[in-house]
């Protein structure tokens, strides 16, 4: 089952921590609230994470089981060669902060099981660390519980969620937690099993979601939770990295998916679903890139407007994640197809 509208979805929320990873003399920082969501935009990498959970049950449903092997090979196939690549382009710039034992840890993408070390070298790739665990255990869950409609999971995974909320926030206002660019840090943020609720809540609404599909204009829904989800950001003190926004993420995935009215037209129009399509590969890349810019700019004496620096980052960014989803993640996966028939 396509759900094609979704899949713009993934641009948004990979933009929106381009964004957030950006100069802060941007003039989005300049108005306050839009300044206040972008500094929390990083939330989106807990959408990508429920949403991951959503999908890989929508993609899976309809099997008995699964086979650990061939699920293994996809899942590395699909991730592993741009991981390499965003690990290749950062090292052209940042090539003396490698180390043996940073890079041993990235490549076996456990970096963030280490807190102190879930940020080395090409530091996005903490969040595919976190989904190495998802896919690790998913052929479990499915086998075990999901294709078995065993509903102990339900419990397990709201009883997963609520202690990671609880602890979370906990955590980040107790004497323990010691700030930014600290090891309490990195453990409260990037830990795996911390995250581990996002992805069983968004296989959760998965189940939900293909089990009660049924088309309807929902526009007006996915819009106002939109609206909520922004003000959220604005106005709610609370720690939302580590699945908090799952009452918000959840709702808006499922009737964006269910939803026929304008905005699927829209989202569904194939400019804008290759725009998600190569949303890992911004994603993945984004650091890097810029960067190299930066070097480049550096190098050449070339002084601009931060705002004109930020204009020609996002073009190359896009020409580069473009090129490496037409010559190499696309490639690799269609191959794979082709090898397995």
């Amino acid at each position: 089952m396509k759900i094609s509208q979704i899949t713009f979805t993934r641009f948004v929320a990979a933009i929106a921590i381009v964004i957030s990873h950006f100069n802060k003399d941007l003039f989005l920082y300049h108005t306050d609230y839009i300044s206040d969501i972008f500094l929390r935009a990083n939330v989106g990498v807990s959408y990508f994470f429920i949403l991951s959970g959503f999908i890989m049950i929508v993609a899976y449903h309809k099997k008995n089981s699964i086979d650990y092997a061939d699920y293994y090979r996809n899942r590395l196939a699909r991730i592993y060669p741009l991981y390499i690549v965003g690990l290749l382009l950062y090292l052209i710039t940042k090539y003396s902060n490698c180390s043996v034992y940073k890079l041993i840890l990235y490549l076996l993408g456990m970096q963030s099981w280490f807190p102190g070390e879930a940020l080395v070298l090409n530091f996005p790739g903490w969040s595919i660390s976190v989904e190495f665990l998802f896919y690790f255990l998913f052929p479990f869950l499915y086998n075990r519980y999901y294709s078995k409609q065993n509903k102990s999971i339900w419990v397990i995974a709201i009883i997963i969620w609520i202690v990671t909320q609880v602890f979370s926030n906990f955590y980040v206002s107790s004497s323990w937690y010691e700030g930014p660019h600290t090891k309490s840090h990195e453990f409260g943020f990037y830990f795996p099993l911390l995250h581990l609720n996002e992805f069983l809540v968004g296989n959760l609404a998965g189940i939900f979601f293909v089990k009660h599909f049924k088309q309807k204009n929902y526009d007006f829904p996915v819009i106002a939770i939109f609206m909520v989800v922004l003000l959220a950001l604005i106005f709610v003190p609370l720690n939302f990295h580590n699945g908090l926004m799952a009452v918000l993420f959840i709702p808006l995935i499922v009737l964006t998916s269910y939803n026929n009215g304008v905005l699927t037209k829209l989202f569904s129009l194939k400019p804008l679903e290759y725009l998600g399509e190569i949303s890992y590969a911004i994603y993945i890349v984004h650091i890097p890139v810029l960067y190299i810019i930066r070097e480049i700019l550096k190098q050449k004496h070339i002084l601009l407007d931060i705002d004109m620096v930020f204009c020609l980052y996002m073009v190359i960014l896009l020409i580069v994640s473009t090129l490496l989803y037409q010559f190499v993640e696309k490639p690799l996966r269609d191959y794979l197809k082709s090898v397995k028939t």
